[in-house]
């Protein structure tokens, strides 16, 4: 028997029976909408928690303290640059305040910079995510006399003759002329400073999820910024002391993906240093999200168990009901595993249109999800769909690609799995005793 007379027989079986193939392919339907809607819930949940965690802080970002030198291992370049050779390192950059405030000033006119100073390493700011309110981030790898203000550091420029500590100088940080000067201490005047002309390209976007945080701070280049804590030493005949081993306090580490986030802070705790960022947070929820997500999912295939149920005596039903035809078959001389292939067939079938069908109106009540939970947030916060009495839903529903083609897939292999012994069933009825039944 040739592949298209089998498929003619099977769905010519499936049509005389429409009733019958009707209520069994709406069990699979309700079974295989159960899946994909529960997993879709979960899904959507793991992205909300995941959008939470966003906002409190890059999830592909580590954090390196070294406060109090606790390892015997420095925290220097030459650890950075064993930093940036671990695999999936996309960026590395220390976070170095000058040892002695106000070695380094930034003055406008009247108006003297009075607040925190960072250095770092100028060409990781655009891979760890910094944004611009105006002007574009520095490149070409020279930054001498290059400052980028936050948004709000203008407040922190203050006039140290005037009385009012709250008077806002009205400053243009990138067009009006600003000097970054090395004190000297011992002058009373200043006449024995230092100062350098300042180049300000950009103003940084206020963004407190970040270390450091531009909101009211000043980034210079690090090289540069030691170089003018180096010149201030000189000038103040500051000692340093020989023995002291330089090590940085906090250094950012990016990765390419937050998961590799857990297999590079591995790596640098190897080094003795300790490390911090949203992994221990994000790690916990997302194993909560997969458990979540299995429940569901488990509920769904409860569904779809009871649809297999239905398909099995569907196919036995219809082997009663067909014993004279299957008789009829085996004497023309019918392969028994055409036979066997034909009930396969029916039962595949109707697991396919049941997958077909229940991915459809998924995608239906995925919508209808999603646009009461959008109604819901914007009418009262916790109100629809997204919460119910505190319980988050996630606020949304999300089907990818992967989830229709494996419900698809289940639905088919279910059918199939049903029809399976039904099959073997009626291979099994002798051709004789078919003929003569009734």
């Amino acid at each position: 028997m040739k592949i298209k007379d089998m498929i003619v027989m099977c769905l010519s079986n499936l049509l005389k029976r429409k009733v019958r193939t009707l209520l069994t392919v709406m069990g699979v339907v309700i079974g295989t909408c159960a899946i994909v809607v529960m997993i879709s819930l979960g899904l959507g949940l793991q992205k909300t928690q995941e959008e939470a965690l966003a906002q409190m802080g890059d999830l592909t970002v580590i954090n390196i303290y070294n406060y109090g030198n606790a390892t015997e291992q420095p925290l220097d370049d030459s650890m950075l640059e064993q930093f940036r050779q671990i695999p999936k390192v996309v960026a590395v950059t220390p976070v170095y305040s000058p040892e002695t405030w106000g070695s380094v000033m930034f003055i406008s006119g009247k108006y003297q910079y009075e607040s925190s100073i960072y250095g770092v390493d100028m060409n990781a700011l655009p891979l760890l995510g910094y944004q611009t309110d105006a002007g574009e981030l520095p490149t070409g790898g020279k930054y001498d006399g290059v400052v980028l203000f936050g948004a709000d550091s203008v407040q922190n420029f203050r006039n140290p003759k005037s009385k009012r500590w709250d008077e806002v100088p009205d400053l243009n940080l990138m067009e009006d002329k600003i000097e970054i000067v090395i004190p000297f201490e011992n002058d009373p005047k200043n006449k024995k400073s230092i100062s350098y002309k300042a180049t300000v390209p950009a103003i940084l976007t206020s963004d407190w999820s970040k270390n450091p945080s531009p909101g009211y701070s000043a980034f210079m280049d690090i090289n540069y910024l030691k170089k003018l804590e180096t010149e201030y030493r000189k000038l103040n005949g500051v000692k340093v002391d020989k023995n002291k081993v330089f090590s940085y306090n906090n250094v950012v580490v990016k990765v390419e993906d937050m998961k590799d986030v857990a297999a590079v802070e591995e790596v640098i705790q190897g080094f003795g240093f300790e490390t911090n960022s949203m992994e221990s947070i994000r790690k916990p929820l997302e194993e909560q999200s997969r458990s979540q997500q299995m429940i569901l999912g488990g509920l769904g295939a409860i569904s779809l168990l009871v649809a297999a149920l239905g398909i099995t005596n569907t196919m036995i039903m219809s082997i009663y009901e067909r014993t004279r035809e299957i008789g009829v078959m085996k004497v023309l001389g019918c392969l028994v595993s055409n036979i066997r292939t034909v009930f396969l067939m029916e039962a595949g079938t109707i697991g396919l249109m049941g997958g077909i069908i229940g991915v459809g109106i998924s995608y239906g009540i995925s919508f209808a999800i999603n646009t009461l939970s959008m109604q819901g947030g914007a009418g009262g916060g916790m109100g629809g769909i997204g919460g119910m009495g505190g319980m988050s839903l996630g606020g949304s529903s999300i089907i990818p690609w992967w989830l229709v083609v494996g419900a698809l897939l289940f639905s088919t292999l279910v059918g199939l799995a049903s029809g399976f012994y039904p099959a073997n069933r009626a291979v099994k009825i002798s051709a004789l005793t078919a003929i003569r039944q009734e």
